[in-house]
């Protein structure tokens, strides 16, 4: 595609592109533009997009190519991309251009929209006050049916959704919520306030965006409604951007888990210098946590001089606990981000945890209980090594569920409490029970 869209740049067969860029998607279109490396031709595309499409093809660009088409194009298409664009987007775009960009962003935008964007810029970052629109259908609580569909015929064309309309008071208190749906198949003559559900799920401008996503997988929302400290209807925040966050949190969280400070831009835009801030910082706590382990091995050295043998099992045993360790933090810590699992199910989810490690553990230790009798002919280490596993799996499982869930009750992220830590701690444990079985079992040969 990106072949033939540059061919007909190239060759200037302009009318054959307009109805190529007809039958494609906004988000596929925005995808031609980051593989455009030339200035010249991503002006020249951008220039050919039909006008009812424009702004929402720029809105879903990445923020390096919209800033290189606003410091291409003049103040008058600037202009018109921003009045098409809806005030959402318009403040994503303010928060990630830098501040020369944003002056003429301000200054093209209408005096209505900048008071609007400048209220939306003092609500905290990550909460729904930012994230919210104005773009949606409000009715007013005396309206019948056919009032209502005629306001959404007026109203409706430039709003972001159509499918929930809100119903408030005439001091703006929102009141209910009514669909689309009961609109069209309801009596003209109906009052809304008997179709709507007064029972609606909102959230407040200074709630946090995370627990908001939560929210809309739970309740399978498409849309919800932001109020302020008086239950006035302020915006929405709608279904696209809910997913927005719950990808951006997903991303922090697997690279908190994997022993990373999160990143703020994609991998491939991210600076070496920034993704190697972010990874030395947990590279040097887990290196120098790690050096108990090394003085554990250190403070057992005669045992080792006296029965070489057992530093083989050492890495097995460290692996085994920290693979353990792995898996239960990761089912809590998805649990805890689902909303699954509580602190309040701490004890509920170690007495689980428990259960799994002692079977795990049982299947492991009789498992190699046999092959070092067979290979080794010794009874004694394979009684050393089989209890080892056991205990080393049931602290490893232990830990995995009870840190991530003591980290959600302190208010921290779970995420912290992944699989690098777990696996740090349980690679001393288990070499304390390793050699504390040795000394007791083989005592007679150390």
């Amino acid at each position: 595609m990106i072949d033939r869209v540059l061919q007909l740049l190239e060759q200037r067969h302009y009318g054959e592109l307009r109805e190529l860029l007809e039958t494609l998607h906004v988000a596929d279109i925005a995808d031609l533009f980051s593989e455009i490396e030339e200035r010249e031709l991503r002006l020249r595309l951008f220039r050919l997009l039909p006008k009812d499409s424009a702004a929402e093809t720029f809105s879903y660009m990445d923020p390096d190519i919209q800033q290189d088409i606003i410091e291409s194009i003049t103040d008058v298409e600037l202009k018109r991309i921003l009045d098409d664009m809806f005030l959402d987007d318009c403040v994503d775009l303010i928060e990630e251009m830098p501040a020369n960009v944003v002056q003429r962003v301000m200054r093209n935008s209408s005096a209505e929209n900048r008071k609007l964007i400048n209220q939306y810029l003092q609500y905290p970052e990550d909460s729904a006050g930012s994230l919210m629109t104005n773009e949606y259908v409000c009715l007013k609580q005396g309206m019948t049916v056919a009032d209502a569909l005629a306001a959404i015929r007026r109203d409706g064309v430039d709003k972001e959704t159509i499918d929930n309309c809100y119903v408030v008071s005439p001091d703006r208190r929102l009141e209910g919520e009514v669909t689309l749906r009961q609109l069209v198949l309801s009596d003209p003559a109906a009052p809304i306030t008997e179709l709507m559900d007064d029972n609606v799920h909102s959230c407040h401008t200074h709630d946090d965006e995370e627990q908001i996503a939560q929210a809309f997988t739970h309740y399978d929302l498409l849309a919800m409604p932001v109020v302020d400290n008086e239950n006035r209807l302020v915006g929405i925040i709608t279904i696209d951007d809910a997913v927005d966050v719950i990808q951006e949190e997903n991303t922090e969280d697997f690279e908190i888990m994997a022993g990373m400070a999160p990143s703020e831009d994609t991998y491939l835009k991210t600076p070496v210098l920034t993704l190697a801030k972010n990874r030395i910082v947990w590279l040097l706590v887990l290196m120098l946590s790690a050096m108990v382990t090394g003085a554990l091995l250190q403070h057992y050295e005669a045992a080792i001089s006296a029965l070489p043998l057992l530093v083989s099992f050492i890495p097995m045993l460290m692996d085994t606990g920290g693979n353990g360790g792995s898996q239960a933090s990761t089912m809590v810590i998805r649990g805890l981000a689902l909303d699954e699992i509580r602190p309040a199910d701490l004890l509920t989810v170690w007495w689980k945890e428990a259960r799994v490690a002692l079977l795990c553990g049982g299947v492991l230790a009789a498992v190699n209980f046999l092959r070092i009798w067979v290979q080794y002919g010794d009874v004694g280490i394979a009684a050393v090594v089989a209890l080892t596993l056991i205990c080393t799996i049931f602290i490893a499982k232990s830990l995995g569920c009870l840190l991530p869930m003591a980290a959600k009750k302190l208010r921290l992220d779970p995420a912290l409490m992944a699989s690098p830590l777990i696996t740090t701690i349980t690679d001393a444990c288990s070499i304390l029970v390793f050699f504390q079985f040795s000394t007791l079992i083989l005592a007679d040969r150390l």
